[in-house]
This record gives C-alpha cells, sequence and structure tokens, in this order.
C-alpha cells in the first residue's frame, strides 16, 4: 500500500481543476499545468479534493498509484508558489551574469560559456556569485539547475565550482611530501 497515494491533494483557493479521463488539468496563479497519468490509476475530482487510486493490485499500479499523486501535488505547488533552486559560485574570478536569455558564465575556462534558458523557466542572478533558477515545473527547473551545475561542479581540494546553495562538499586533504 501506497503510503503517499493514500494521501488526498487539496487545492487551495484560487486554482481550479479539471480531470478529464487520465489527464488532470490544473489552473491556478503562476500558470496553467497538464499531466496524463497512465491506465493504472483512477483520478477523481470531489470539489475541491483530487484522489487517486490503483486500478488492481499489480506492482506497476501500485507504482503509478503513489507516483501519479506527488505529480498532481507537485502541479498544484507549481501553479501556486513555483519552485525554486539557487546555485552559488565559489572560485576566483568565477562569475556569472544573465543578458537576455542567455547565462554568461566565467568558470576559469579559456572562453565564457552561454548558457541559453530554455522556455518556462527563469534565471536570475542577484549577484555575480549566486544563480537563482525558479518555474512552475519541478522536473525543469531541476534540470536547468543540474545543467548549469555541471559546467563546473565542486571539486574537493579546493572547494571551487558551481554547488547548490546549502551543499556540504567533502574537503580532502591534498598530497604532502
Amino acid at each position: 500500500m501506497s503510503r503517499i497515494g493514500k494521501k488526498p491533494v487539496e487545492l487551495p483557493a484560487g486554482v481550479e481543476a479539471s480531470v478529464s479521463g487520465q489527464t488532470v488539468q490544473i489552473k491556478g496563479p503562476k500558470a496553467t499545468r497538464s499531466f496524463t497519468a497512465t491506465d493504472d490509476v483512477t483520478i477523481t475530482l470531489d470539489g475541491n479534493v483530487i484522489t487517486v487510486k490503483p486500478r488492481g493490485n499489480s506492482k506497476r499500479a501500485r507504482q503509478q498509484w503513489g507516483m501519479t499523486r506527488t505529480m498532481v501535488a507537485n502541479m498544484v505547488q507549481g501553479v501556486t508558489q513555483g519552485f525554486r533552486k539557487e546555485l552559488e559560485i565559489h572560485g576566483v574570478g568565477y562569475r556569472a551574469q544573465m543578458q537576455g536569455n542567455t547565462l554568461k558564465l566565467s568558470l576559469g575556462y579559456s572562453h565564457e560559456v552561454n548558457f541559453e534558458v530554455p522556455p518556462g523557466v527563469t534565471v536570475t542572478c542577484p549577484k555575480q556569485t549566486e544563480i537563482v533558477v525558479e518555474g512552475t515545473d519541478e522536473q525543469l527547473v531541476g534540470q536547468v539547475a543540474a545543467n548549469i551545475r555541471e559546467w563546473r561542479p565542486p571539486e574537493p581540494y579546493k572547494g571551487k565550482g558551481i554547488r547548490y546553495k546549502g551543499e556540504f562538499i567533502f574537503r580532502k586533504e591534498g598530497k604532502k611530501k
């Protein structure tokens, strides 16, 4: 039994939902999102509560039960509050700045890295050493943050690189004579 799947998803004020077959569409103050579930689950809308139930007791139905409920809950959070990932840049001369829809990164390479921001995500640089990725789709926000971090992941000896805010980097001691 899925503990997550059992919990109903409550819709806050200002959020509208519609269920047609296996497709859930949610409208909120920030965006409109939709999700199509597999045929292994049943989605019902009662007033302002969305419930997900498995069809049958197969392993796949039980897997899809919790995942579908989480996807619906993430859509509700995305259209009301949105999602946010914060990145920090550590290193001498490492910096970032936005120019239009392009994030320009100076990361110690012989050239600047130009990262095109995909639609549906907003990237800002409050400081030269901070990058904030925001959007309504949790998967897309996380993927964009991971793609930016991939250009210079933090290294364990000096700690230089791009890291998530609050991420702990296990530091190593260098070579000794």
